[in-house]
């Protein structure tokens, strides 16, 4: 096996990717706190094509040092917007048709690995902050939640993280939508 270059990955350039499309996904980031989860947030909706990243109450938002730290100019190409507080924006995004899932260990939640992804539906997923979560009166306003299965001893895994795990399984179904 060989490397692959950078070149030869063959990326399409940040014109390139403003002109592409995206799957309907919104990331919503309610309350998440740490300048670096927000940054990997950005990288990964750049990795995967994310439509939008809401960025809630004291989630940092761009411009910022430790942002671009983690987020390698991700924040440059992903189209985001700062909402005072996470409770608007879900009434928002609700009304604008999407259909809204916490990412949050919540009665009732559906496992990723058990999740069908609509072709013909837009979608919010809200994720929260590093030690509370999703905040409850958020959670009462999503029309589902999603839940991360796990093995091992802890309660969670980081937000972050929980991300790149949680987007996966949307562009893997709605890709299609996009030329890559």
């Amino acid at each position: 096996m060989r490397k692959i270059t950078n070149q030869e990955l063959n990326r399409p350039t940040v014109d390139e990717f403003a002109a592409m499309g995206r799957i309907p996904v919104v990331v919503v980031l309610d309350n998440v706190r740490s300048a670096q989860n927000v940054g990997a947030f950005f990288r990964t909706a750049d990795a995967f094509a994310v439509e939008h990243i809401a960025l809630c109450g004291i989630t940092p938002a761009p411009p910022s040092r430790d942002i671009h730290k983690t987020a390698l100019g991700a924040e440059l190409t992903v189209k985001w917007s700062y909402h005072q507080n996470t409770v608007d924006c879900i009434a928002q995004l609700k009304a604008q048709g999407y259909e809204i899932l916490a990412v949050e260990q919540v009665e009732g939640s559906v496992m990723l690995d058990n999740l069908e992804v609509a072709q013909d539906c837009r979608y919010a997923l809200v994720f929260g902050n590093e030690v509370a979560g999703v905040e409850q009166q958020v959670v009462d306003m999503c029309d589902g939640a999603i839940e991360i299965p796990q093995a091992g001893t802890k309660h969670s895994i980081n937000v972050s993280v929980a991300g790149g795990v949680v987007v996966w399984p949307f562009f893997a179904a709605l890709k299609s939508k996009i030329e890559m």
